[in-house]
């Protein structure tokens, strides 16, 4: 009887062993790492937000560095922004609070092109409503602020 009572515990734990595995495998692990579905005219608005980064963005003296400043977006229409490097002086676009999108990762140039380069422009598309304060890696003085707002699309 004992022996019955050992073996029926130990099938029924490798069971339950094998349950929860291949739920974690199969059901956990695919919710837990797919990307949200987003409406196509977030992922491609139809309008672009163009910011440029000012020449003698590097001085600390020089206060207008991301021109404009602070700027808004719509959700599905226009949030999609596009910095623009005027300066002779490499710069980044990197979020004051870590932000990573949903769809399009960490709103950082570092992380994607790293350092923009005179001439050059960063992307990035927002899929969130939301503020988003941002600044320049090498020359921290530098800051701006991305808005996006709900759309109508």
């Amino acid at each position: 009887m004992t022996n019955n009572v050992a073996g029926i515990s130990i099938m029924a734990f490798i069971v339950s062993v094998a349950i929860s595995v291949g739920y974690y495998q199969f059901v956990y692990i695919p919710q837990a790492t797919a990307t949200p579905v987003v409406p196509e005219e977030v992922l491609n608005p139809a309008e672009s937000v163009e910011i440029s980064i000012a020449v003698g963005s590097a001085q600390p003296s020089q206060t207008e560095n991301y021109v404009p400043k602070e700027i808004d977006g719509a959700l599905g229409l226009s949030n999609k922004f596009i910095w623009t490097n005027e300066d002779s002086v490499p710069h980044t676009v990197s979020s004051d609070t870590a932000y990573v999108d949903p769809v399009n990762g960490e709103f950082n140039s570092m992380d994607t092109i790293g350092l923009i380069p005179a001439n050059e422009q960063y992307e990035f598309t927002f899929t969130e409503v939301g503020e988003y304060p941002y600044h320049c890696e090498p020359h921290p003085w530098m800051i701006g602020k991305v808005s996006v707002t709900e759309g109508r699309f």
